[in-house]
Order: C-alpha cells, then structure tokens, then sequence
C-alpha cells in the first residue's frame, strides 16, 4: 500500500494538505513528517498546532531532526558551520542541517531510491498553491532526480477545506504578525523581518549582531544589522508597529513616509512573496 508523506512543517498550509490527505487516503497511509525546532525560535504556538492538527487526525508525528536540535538554532548551525549559505549552491545552511538533510537521511533510511530504480512505495506531499509553480517545478525536479513522486493538493486537487478553523483548529497566533510559520529570526528573511525581531525577541537579534561580527558577513543582502539599529529605533519611536505580514512594499514605503529624509529601505524578496 502506498504512503502519502506529508511535509509537515506545522504551519497552515501543511496542516491542510495532511487534512486532504487523511480525507483521500485514510489515516493509516499518511505520515506527518516534521522537523521539530528549537523552542527558542519556533513559536509555543506552532507547537500547539502541529499537535492539535495530528490529534485530530489520528496521527503520531514522525520527526526527523537534527542531532541536538533543541540548542541548534539557525544562528547556532551557522556559528558552527562558519557562514550562513552553502558557496556551493547559497542554500541556507540552516535550512540543510535542520530540515533538509535529516529528511533525506529519513528517506534514504525508510524508503530508499534512487533515478534509476524510482520508489513507488511513497509520494511526498507538499503545501505549495497553484500560484507558486516555479518552486513546484523546482522541488518536484529535486525529489524526482533522487527517485521519488511528489504532488501538490493545494494547486491541483479539487480541495474539500481552506482554513482549519473548519474543523475547529486556530492557525498559529504568529500569523497574526508573521506571514509565514518559519523560525523567528529566518536567515532567509528581509529587513521587514528583522525589524520585528528587533521589535519582538531582541534576545535574537542580539545574537544575531554577534555572529554577522564572528563571520564578517551579513543576514540581510548589503545591509549588517549593526547599520540598521538606529533606524529601527527611530522607526520604534515613530509609532511603526512590528509587522512581517503585511506587503513589503506597502509598509516600508508608510515608513519612509513618515521618515521621509532617511534612506530607502527596499524589501528583499521574501517580504514581498
């Protein structure tokens, strides 16, 4: 019988998918696959709901984690590994030790395959919608090399919910003010991010000035942080609340409306997906 592996992120599109899943296949073929993170910067929140969603469904969570996650935040995975992105591909190096390289160690473990001899014991589910086809293309590619099949309920199923308050569950209180379920403090993330995190967990922020020194590089593409605090303490004390959720474009350019003689803070492209 065929499993259907969700990756379980525990955020809300991946709460979806495991829903759509367990409606088509049954509860016995699915897997909820996640990456537990460190406590430090994966919201109590999210915690909540990646557990209320599994209850409800009939489901253990399977994990497959780094060693030593708990103290392994991103910042501390890259601390250690010496620079934030691989200079072999600029993948985030935080994003491979602590999701990407236990999922395919997990999947090499439980269901090995490879291009030549394709696994059809599994398919891997993933949250992307129909309006995010270039990473779709990209990760079916990737997992179809190392010989596996992928599919997308949320782009090309005829979908039967569209929010878990439907069935009773909250969406993690974080998308009250972030726009995503990632780790507080994404080293993928822009100034809008980080300008929340300066706002909201300056315990983060604080390391995160001391490993950009440590490694002589910074998070944010031409900008250390260390160059941003007195701007985001102005920004403070205009009255600009902390929000990652809301348009990139729309927010830094009220910012610059009320600051209008600082220099432009552009949005990288994750503030504006």
């Amino acid at each position: 019988m065929e499993k259907y592996v969700v990756c379980y992120s525990g955020g809300h599109s991946s709460a979806l998918v495991a829903i759509e899943a367990v409606r088509k296949y049954g509860r016995e073929n699915v897997i909820l696959l996640n990456h537990d993170i460190s406590d430090e910067v994966e919201h109590k929140d999210i915690k909540r709901f990646k557990n209320e969603i599994a209850k409800c469904l009939g489901i253990s969570i399977t994990y497959a984690n780094m060693d030593d996650y708990q103290n392994m935040t991103p910042l501390r995975v890259c601390k250690k590994k010496k620079a934030f992105t691989s200079p072999e591909n600029r993948q985030a190096l935080c994003t491979y030790y602590l999701k990407t390289n236990p999922f395919h160690d997990w999947l090499n473990n439980n269901y090995p395959a490879d291009f030549e001899k394709p696994n059809r014991d599994i398919k891997i589910l993933y949250g992307f919608d129909a309006s995010e086809k270039g990473r779709i293309q990209r990760r079916a590619g990737i997992l179809g090399a190392k010989g596996y099949y992928t599919d997308f309920p949320l782009a090309f199923w005829n979908r039967t919910i569209h929010s878990t308050e439907e069935i009773g569950i909250a969406p993690p209180d974080t998308y009250k003010i972030f726009k995503h379920a990632n780790c507080i403090g994404c080293l993928k993330a822009g100034m809008q991010h980080w300008y929340t995190v300066y706002c909201l967990r300056r315990d983060i922020f604080k390391e995160a000035l001391e490993v950009e020194e440590e490694l002589s590089y910074s998070i944010i593409k031409d900008y250390f942080l260390k160059d941003l605090t007195s701007r985001f303490d102005e920004t403070i004390s205009k009255g600009v609340c902390p929000n990652d959720k809301e348009n990139g474009n729309a927010f830094w350019s009220k910012v610059n409306q009320i600051m209008p003689e600082q220099i432009s803070l552009l949005p990288c492209d994750c503030a504006v997906l």
